[in-house]
């Protein structure tokens, strides 16, 4: 009782608050409110940093109404009314492509990746089948990818997937590539073994077939222009001669073929790597650098022609199994540089894997600057899949509209090779420019010596060694001309239509830079001008408002043919040398020749 008075009577302030005192489990509570309020409030900081630290969500460009690319969020269990409608769909696209389309499942029109369960992504890919089988094509799975949002625990898919025409009636998608590069870096060699379907032994055996003369075999140097066929089916499996006889079996089981140029990589052939590159209109080009020797030779002069000339190039850097990975990567860092350079403005991208090889085939083609790289081997045939990959998903660069407008011009052919075939006659290879040609047609061509065109009648056509009745805008063949004499015919000529009234000229005026050039550039100089298939010597007749061009220097400069009058587009390519003299522009103004005649004067009777 004592106690209990004792400690009443001693004030709040001195008195000593033993573990179960009011006051203490106060203070307890207290603390614990305190700590939960900021335990709350680290919470709500640190979801606020995962907010603004989380990645936004991968998004690709809007889809676009023209072009092949389509995007489709869902295809799952269509009515037949959307079935119809998509397969419809399926046809816009694939005529966009010329018989190629690119279908992004799992993605919104927007160009959002959402992404599909696998349950989803399992019926949109049937359903996509069966609209591809009711427009006669096949499918073909690029590649899948995982989308992570980190919102659910379910793992989300996009897919990639090609749709391919089945091929009929000889309608196959043709690109021509063009092969660049020094000499002895291995471009026949890998030719060959592309479109043989055999490695090489080590020795050259895989080119033996791309030659067309004895000096070639023995030397193993290209020497002339030389085509090979790679072909692709509709699910995307390659078709060579490795599995065909001839080439018309290759052409009747692809749907898409690859038509290689394979052009001389020695100097002193300079003159006809050029012809191929302004003659044949290749889409693309592919640059061959031995992994070795590296950058040498020829090599940056037929970068800078490809580039002249607006070529889109990809690099192949070939032999990687004679040389150390070091050496090979000192390669690739060296071509990287080049391309970075100011002169080049290219942005590199080395292909170490198949999703590589899919996004290089897109972008090379969306985008001028971008430059994929291979390292293969034509031996060990390390990473020669990624390159098929490659070829097999590359588009077209133009598109059905572009081909359909040319088509609707008059017939235009241009004349790159001459031969006189036993029991055939004369034949003449090219490539047809604008319009349609089809057997029995008749044609006129020129222009001669004396500026005039011949008539004549075209007897059949094979495209890629193999017949065709109908030869279209944009398409190489050969045609057969009967008993017409093959001496009044040489390279550089055009075959068109007899309603067209061609433009033939001996001088004309261009707007050219010079690239480069020793000393000066002025009136009286002569070089060899190439416009298209056309070759010849050229005098320049004056220099507008300058006396002499330097290095660098831009001018309009009117050129004088020396030999006889040529057929020359206003806007084409052009592009000079003359030893160490190069210079690129474009035809600005024809100056027809004085002594031309009407129409019907001009035209003669073989």
């Amino acid at each position: 009782m004592v106690d209990l008075l004792q400690t009443a009577a001693v004030p709040p302030g001195n008195r000593h608050d033993g573990p179960g005192s009011l006051s203490n489990i106060k203070g307890k509570k207290s603390s614990k409110k305190s700590r939960a309020r900021r335990g709350k409030q680290s919470r709500k900081r640190r979801n606020k940093r995962k907010r603004n630290n989380r990645t936004p969500p991968p998004i690709l460009p809007p889809e676009a109404e023209e072009g092949n690319i389509e995007y489709k969020l869902k295809l799952v269990n269509p009515t037949q009314y959307r079935f119809e409608h998509l397969a419809t769909q399926l046809k816009w696209r694939l005529q966009e492509g010329r018989g190629e389309a690119v279908y992004q499942i799992g993605v919104e029109d927007n160009g959002l990746l959402v992404g599909l369960t696998e349950a989803d992504m399992k019926g949109s890919l049937k359903t996509l089948k069966r609209m591809a089988e009711k427009v006669g094509a096949d499918i073909t799975l690029l590649r899948e990818r995982e989308v992570d949002y980190g919102l659910d625990r379910n793992i989300r898919k996009i897919a990639e997937v090609l749709v391919r025409k089945v091929p009929d009636d000889q309608q196959f998608l043709d690109l021509r590539v063009a092969v660049l590069g020094n000499v002895d870096s291995g471009k026949s060699t890998l030719l060959g073994v592309l479109t043989q379907g055999e490695l090489d032994n080590g020795r050259g055996r895989a080119r033996l077939n791309l030659f067309r003369h004895l000096h070639e075999i023995q030397t193993g140097r290209t020497s002339s222009i030389s085509f090979e066929i790679l072909g692709f089916n509709s699910k995307g499996e390659v078709v060579n001669y490795s599995e065909s006889r001839t080439a018309e079996e290759i052409c009747e089981s692809s749907s898409k073929m690859i038509t290689f140029i394979d052009l001389a990589g020695h100097h002193k052939y300079l003159k006809t790597t050029v012809f191929g590159l302004t003659s044949y209109c290749p889409d693309f080009a592919m640059l061959v650098v031995s992994a070795n020797t590296g950058i040498a030779g020829t090599t940056r002069e037929h970068l800078g022609l490809a580039m002249a000339l607006k070529v889109p190039i990809f690099i192949v850097v070939s032999k990687v199994d004679l040389c150390s990975r070091g050496t090979m990567e000192r390669t690739v860092r060296q071509l990287e540089r080049v391309l970075k350079q100011p002169g080049c403005n290219k942005i590199p991208m080395v292909v170490m894997n198949p999703d590589d090889a899919v996004t290089a085939a897109q972008q090379f083609t969306q985008s001028a600057c971008i430059t994929p790289i291979f390292t293969l081997s034509s031996v060990s045939g390390e990473s020669l899949d990624l390159l098929k990959v490659f070829l097999n998903i590359l588009p077209p660069l133009s598109n059905s509209k572009e081909q359909e407008e040319l088509m609707q011009q008059l017939t235009e052919f241009q004349v790159d090779e001459i031969y006189s075939v036993p029991d055939v006659g004369t034949v003449v290879g090219g490539t047809l420019y604008s319009g349609v040609c089809r057997e029995g047609e008749r044609l006129v061509v020129g222009p001669t010596e004396e500026g005039r065109f011949l008539r004549l009648k075209v007897g059949s056509i094979q495209r890629n060694r193999s017949a065709c009745r109908v030869l279209k805008a944009g398409q190489a063949a050969t045609l057969a001309l009967g008993n017409f004499d093959r001496s009044l015919l040489r390279k550089g000529m055009v075959m068109v239509s007899p309603k067209m009234n061609p433009t033939i000229c001996c001088q004309f005026e261009a707007a050219i830079v010079l690239l480069f050039h020793a000393k000066t550039f002025r009136r009286g100089s002569q070089v060899t001008v190439h416009v298209g298939n056309v070759r010849q010597t050229a005098t320049v007749e004056c220099l507008h408002g300058k006396d002499e061009l330097r290095t660098g220097e831009r001018a309009v400069v009117r050129f004088r043919f020396i030999k006889h009058p040529e057929y020359l587009r206003l806007s084409a390519k052009l592009l000079f040398r003359e030893g160490v003299t190069k210079g690129i522009g474009h035809v600005t103004r024809l100056l027809p020749q004085d002594q031309n005649l009407n129409h019907d004067q001009n035209l003669q009777d073989y």
